[in-house]
């Protein structure tokens, strides 16, 4: 508790710079931990519904009766968005007439890689915002610290009798704009790479799923030709 007080009297003596740079680290540190939450829960329900989707997806369901199903839904996402715009596109192709069945693949296949794009994007979303605060955080707190430290020594330096005690309190309010300049990097590097590998695990089932729903398409084609 004590520290507490000690850390939050140090906020109270410190200048007006200094100070600035620890509210916007403090801002920082909130908005990251709001922002991994979040992602973590997108994310997890992004594989969640990979692994239910795929489940029943090679389970022999019949594919049109499964796009009816999921077209109908208000919001769809994941792995699903690459199923409905590939077998939509394969639909709009086939009623076209066109004879070649590669022509209706690649235009499918395109169609899926619209689709695996957005998604990726919205899997990746606040992914660059902790990048930054995790780069960038450091620094504004080392500012902060040099800063004080600056003003300490010249406060210093008008006084005829320097002691310990009367550059101490100085320099410690400066120090912890180092430490929360650390406090809000730290966990926004850890999270940016668990959540950019979880992307990339999810980025490669789809894409693996894309083509092997392209070569299902194929062969159907083919058959129908």
């Amino acid at each position: 508790m004590s520290a507490e007080l000690s850390i939050f009297d140090l906020f109270l003596q410190a200048s007006l710079l200094v100070k600035s740079v620890m509210l916007i680290l403090l801002a920082f540190s909130i908005a990251c931990w709001a922002m991994i939450f979040q992602r973590k829960k997108a994310l997890d329900q992004a594989a969640n519904q990979l692994k239910q989707f795929e489940d029943r997806f090679w389970s022999g369901a019949d594919l049109t009766k499964l796009y009816n199903e999921i077209s109908s839904r208000q919001h769809v996402q994941g792995i699903e968005s690459l199923f409905v715009a590939g077998f939509k596109e394969f639909a709009r192709l086939r009623k076209s007439n066109i004879q070649s069945p590669q022509a209706i693949v690649d235009g499918t296949h395109r169609a899926m890689r619209v689709a695996l794009s957005r998604e990726v994007d919205s899997l990746e979303t606040h992914l660059p915002f902790m990048a930054t605060v995790g780069s960038i955080s450091p620094y504004i707190g080392l500012f902060g610290t040099v800063w004080g430290i600056m003003n300490s020594f010249i406060a210093l330096g008008a006084v005829q009798q320097a002691t310990l005690a009367m550059v101490a309190p100085g320099i410690a309010e400066a120090l912890v704009a180092t430490a929360m300049g650390l406090f809000a990097a730290i966990p926004a590097v850890m999270a940016f790479n668990r959540f950019s590998h979880k992307v990339e695990k999810l980025e490669n089932s789809y894409g693996n799923f894309m083509e092997e729903f392209s070569s299902i398409l194929h062969r159907q084609s083919a058959i129908e030709h």
